[in-house]
């Protein structure tokens, strides 16, 4: 930003409260009140006859994916509706009826939209036109498509290295849409290409990759249905992938157990009614998880090791095979290390970690043991944390020793957060460099790809911030809200010449701008995509590796937004002039051309226009085939994780970041979080009852909180305290207002996935 000039615009959210009510949680998760709440609010955005029209479409073969999580859809989905409520809350805010054009920003400048709440400004409507934030104003203006890419070729041509230049994904663009950006990212000559999921699921990429040879699970949705046990580690579904609890309530069905392990006991779990059905209406629920595991914030690693050391124990005592040593002797390495290690371990010291009584944790031991097809499903509870990687790597060891890995009904489950935030990497969204890629990228679109390792999510903020990267593109997304240590973030995207936002939405990132700015609207997942007449479709890969099409119905927003495939090619043609060996003009306009590309340049995918219809396809996956061929010795390899270390000040508290029911991501449909009883305000604060009373603390009472990391003090102000069954010394509380607490430097070993699950904080009287 120009020293001259600095525009006054707020970094974060308003610290204000908007009218806290305290009730008891509810206790039983969907049913008639999930499908009031989805369609009220479903009606609200879009009216009845196109809420009806696009919910009947969405997740349907014929239809549009789903623009909120990336849970796969069953086979036969569901006519009566193959949605939940977040899902129908994500369909009405990309499809509601409501507006912004030239005329609302005309009359709101940035300064002023920037102290409004990322609920208010969600509620805006749709953007309808191109827009530019110019140097030294405070107002966005309106520009022609044609000049917002000649001014982004312009800033690109103007840099002294292509690494300066930063081109962020979100998780919601099709493959389409990210393989044309990320192969123009390469031809222009970085790496830098820093993606959603280095803030999510790194770690499981990292830890994946390292034990079994691919970054990605390895069940299929029918795999969940007759598994004996399913293990749900550091996951709420019910708020988070609420289709999923479908597939558990039919693995309980088929006789199958449910393990919930996490700080939280959370609604989705305990009992939920499914509306697809008519006992989801007239019945009382159903328990969804024989068991759960209320571990204190990241002792997994203890957790599994107890389990671990006990099952061992079983087997050395009764003579009986616990583990299945025909599948350890011929598909792994590692186990007699393993053995080892544990027996280095006190049992009484883990205990003591997980916070857990040893009654449940033998309840646990006991199934697992007279189980073998379990399933292991996780999110962000286990990958954001500095020891991320090695918790995956430790669930990894039980399944391993299980031999639940590779065969039907049993494996790996983590489970994604955006639609197609798989789908990204897939096609070739990544940082760092793939030799055999970047040979199929010379031999098939004919242009020599940079060799250089480019910069992720923390890397592109650290270059912004000192100035060795000064442009700035999102290909959707709300950067500043995602990321962690907010005011640090800000200043990195201040510090820029040009940011360039792709987006359907207002958010806090199209506020907090380099010194010139452009907003490019486009169509929605829900919206037809025409052009010349012809109807268009993407593909998207779900959180199981399944590809399939999506298909839009309703008319777009406005007339003037383009597809993402266009704005990329538009930018490109601009930056190339029509000179280079990509047709990229023809390729935004021709999906199939793009796809054609796909299947040639990414790995796994093979006549993807024809096979992507109907249910899909799925790409390879080594696991499923038990090959690990790519491992060393061709084995799947059992590894040695140390346990979590702290260092826990006396005053100091262990806090994780937390989703409410009313938003997904960085998203917030509204202000009520019913199934934890906390309505009207998300400035709250989950806080034992115990250690309230230690700390002089009482039910409401205002506090700021507070970590310090490499002598850095960071401050969130004002949270109410809402007493919750937390276990002691763990606190729980809502992102992204807490986000600015996260520092930017300590991050999960080896995936660099910021650690907003277990930060250290301390708990301030205001």
């Amino acid at each position: 930003m120009s020293k001259e000039f600095k525009r006054n615009v707020s970094l974060r959210a308003p610290e204000e409260f908007t009218g806290l009510k305290i009730r008891e949680p509810v206790r039983v998760a969907a049913g008639t009140l999930g499908v009031y709440e989805a369609l009220r609010h479903s009606f609200k955005e879009m009216g009845v006859l196109r809420s009806m029209r696009s919910l009947l479409k969405m997740n349907q073969q014929d239809g549009f994916d789903c623009p909120s999580c990336a849970w796969p859809d069953p086979e036969h989905p569901s006519r009566v509706g193959e949605y939940c409520e977040n899902g129908a809350k994500a369909l009405a805010d990309e499809a509601t009826t409501s507006r912004i054009g030239v005329k609302f920003f005309s009359s709101h400048s940035v300064e002023e939209l920037s102290q409004l709440s990322d609920y208010q400004l969600n509620t805006f409507g749709r953007i309808t036109e191109p827009l530019i934030l110019k140097p030294g104003r405070v107002h966005y203006e309106p520009i022609p498509w044609e000049e917002a890419f000649a001014l982004i070729a312009r800033h690109l041509h103007a840099l002294d290295s292509p690494d300066e230049a930063i081109f962020y994904t979100s998780g919601r663009s099709s493959n389409e849409a990210a393989f044309l950006y990320g192969m123009f990212a390469r031809a222009f000559g970085t790496n830098n290409m820093p993606d959603c999921s280095n803030m999510c699921h790194e770690s499981s990429g990292v830890a994946l990759s390292e034990t079994l040879g691919i970054g990605k699970g390895s069940v299929k949705l029918e795999d969940l249905y007759k598994a004996e046990l399913i293990i749900v580690a550091g996951q709420n579904p019910g708020t988070n992938h609420p289709r999923m609890i479908s597939a558990l309530e039919k693995c309980k069905e088929h006789g199958g157990r449910i393990i919930s392990i996490n700080p939280l006991e959370e609604t989705g779990l305990v009992q939920f009614k499914n509306p697809q059905r008519v006992k989801g209406w007239v019945s009382s629920g159903e328990a969804i998880a024989d068991l759960h595991l209320q571990l204190n914030i990241n002792q997994d690693i203890p957790l599994v090791k107890l389990i671990l050391k006990k099952l061992l124990a079983m087997e050395q005592d009764g003579g009986d095979s616990v583990f299945d040593h025909g599948f350890i002797r011929e598909y792994t390495a590692g186990y007699k290390a393993l053995v080892e290690d544990l027996g280095q371990y006190d049992a009484e010291a883990l205990l003591r970690m997980t916070g857990v009584p040893e009654e449940k944790i033998d309840e646990a031991v006991a199934m697992i043991a007279t189980s073998e097809k379990i399933i292991v499903c996780w999110a962000m509870g286990l990958t954001q944390h500095k020891n991320g990687v090695e918790t995956i790597r430790e669930y990894v060891n039980l399944l391993l020793a299980k031999g639940a890995i590779g065969k039907p009904h049993a494996g790996t489950c983590p489970v994604r957060g955006h639609s197609n935030v798989q789908g990204d990497r897939s096609v070739g969204i990544q940082h760092y460099v793939d030799k055999g890629l970047n040979q199929r990228i010379q031999d098939h679109l004919g242009f020599e790809p940079p060799t250089e390792k480019g910069v992720d999510t923390v890397g592109a903020m650290e270059a912004m911030h000192d100035g060795r990267a000064t442009v700035f593109m999102a290909l959707g997304g709300n950067f500043i809200m995602a990321a962690p240590d907010t005011e640090y973030t800000a200043r990195a995207l201040q510090n820029c010449t040009l940011t360039v936002q792709v987006s359907t939405k207002l958010n806090r990132t199209h506020l907090v701008t380099g010194e010139t700015a452009l907003l490019l609207p486009t169509i929605g997942r829900s919206e037809k995509d025409v052009k010349n007449g012809m109807p268009r479709h993407f593909t998207v890969e779900n959180s199981m590796g399944q590809v399939r099409q999506s298909k839009g119905l309703l008319r777009p927003a406005s007339d003037a937004l383009m597809s993402e495939p266009e704005i990329i090619a538009g930018i490109a043609d601009a930056y190339f002039k029509g000179g280079h060996a990509v047709p990229w003009k023809a390729m935004g306009e021709d999906y199939a051309l793009i796809r054609e590309k796909i299947d040639k340049v990414a790995k796994g995918f093979n006549s993807t226009g024809e096979r992507s219809r109907g249910s899909g396809y799925y790409l390879p996956n080594n696991v499923r085939e038990r090959d690990f061929s790519m491992l060393p010795g061709g084995k799947a390899q059992f590894t040695l994780n140390a346990l979590p270390d702290h260092h826990l000040a006396a005053d100091e508290y262990m806090l994780m970041t937390i989703r409410s029911h009313d938003q997904f991501n960085t998203t917030v449909y509204g202000l009520d979080d019913r199934y934890r009883g906390v309505y009207g305000d998300r400035r709250v604060l989950f806080m034992n009852q115990g250690d309230m009373e230690k700390a002089g603390l009482r039910r409401s009472q205002v506090v700021d909180l507070s970590s310090t990391y490499d002598g850095v003090v960071r401050k969130a102000h004002k949270f109410k305290i809402v007493p919750y069954n937390i276990p002691p010394g763990n606190l729980a509380a809502y992102f992204p207002e807490t986000n600015v607490l996260v520092p930017f430097n300590h991050f999960a070993d080896h995936s660099k996935t910021p650690i907003s699950k277990s930060i250290k904080v301390r708990v301030l009287k205001a």
